[in-house]
């Protein structure tokens, strides 16, 4: 029994020296597009975080949670596109935001076209800097014809 204990308590209580480096996190923003060659600056943050969460929400995100799990995955598919960029993290990335906005209610068919970029956001002083780290090739939202 307490050869079992001792197996189970590093997943309970992980040590923080399983992280080789902290630092921040890249942080995921798309804009829609009605052309392809359209140029805009009103990008926007990838699932962001709601400002507050009822108790009863937290608790029943304790037990099930897909929807962050999903996210949890992007945020690692985001940093992985950053230390080695590659067309399939790209593409994982793009999938991701594709299945988001065909679920959502953004009008496809007067913004058919996508763009992400990831950014990395930190403080100097009491300002906020932005640093682009990435910006995809325009692409289709999805496979359909736009109207």
């Amino acid at each position: 029994m307490l050869h079992a204990l001792k197996l189970c308590l590093p997943a309970l209580f992980p040590s923080w020296r399983f992280f080789d480096v902290i630092g921040p996190s890249p942080r995921l923003e798309y804009v829609l597009l009605g052309a392809a060659d359209e140029i805009r600056d009103q990008w926007e943050e990838f699932r962001p975080r709601p400002a507050l969460l009822p108790v009863g929400t937290m608790l029943l995100r304790l037990f099930w949670n897909p929807g962050w799990n999903e996210s949890l995955f992007v945020a690692t598919c985001v940093e992985r596109l950053i230390q080695d960029p590659s067309e399939d993290r790209g593409r994982e990335i793009l999938n991701r935001l594709r299945a988001e906005l065909e679920r959502g209610s953004a009008d496809l068919a007067v913004t058919p076209f996508l763009r992400f970029r990831l950014i990395f956001v930190s403080r100097e002083g009491a300002d906020l800097r932005t640093d682009i780290a990435f910006v995809s090739p325009v692409e289709r939202v999805s496979g359909r014809a736009a109207a």
